[in-house]
């Protein structure tokens, strides 16, 4: 694994009631959920970039409110629309 340093003010983790090595996982972790929100990594990638498994990170997206699933609108009327489609020829 490579390293990346990161600079942040001086007794940071004290601010954010963190120890240092809490803080280095938390930044990972909100790196991690904010690059798969923007479709930037997998949920695999990210899920290593947290340092946890997928089930976890998966978890972890619905803890913080990140959504597993990134439709754009449109897919999602036209989803809807051929599942409305779909139930009414099933009716009638």
């Amino acid at each position: 694994m490579s390293t990346l340093s990161l600079d942040f003010p001086e007794h940071f983790e004290q601010v954010v009631h963190l120890t240092r090595a809490e803080l280095a996982s938390q930044i990972r972790l909100m790196a991690a959920l904010k690059m798969f929100e923007l479709g930037k990594l997998s949920s695999g990638k990210a899920a290593e970039l947290a340092g946890v498994n997928r089930v976890e990170f998966f978890e972890l997206c619905g803890r913080y409110r990140v959504p597993v699933f990134n439709y754009a609108p449109e897919e999602i009327e036209s989803e809807l629309r051929r599942d409305q489609d779909a139930a009414s020829a099933t009716q009638g």
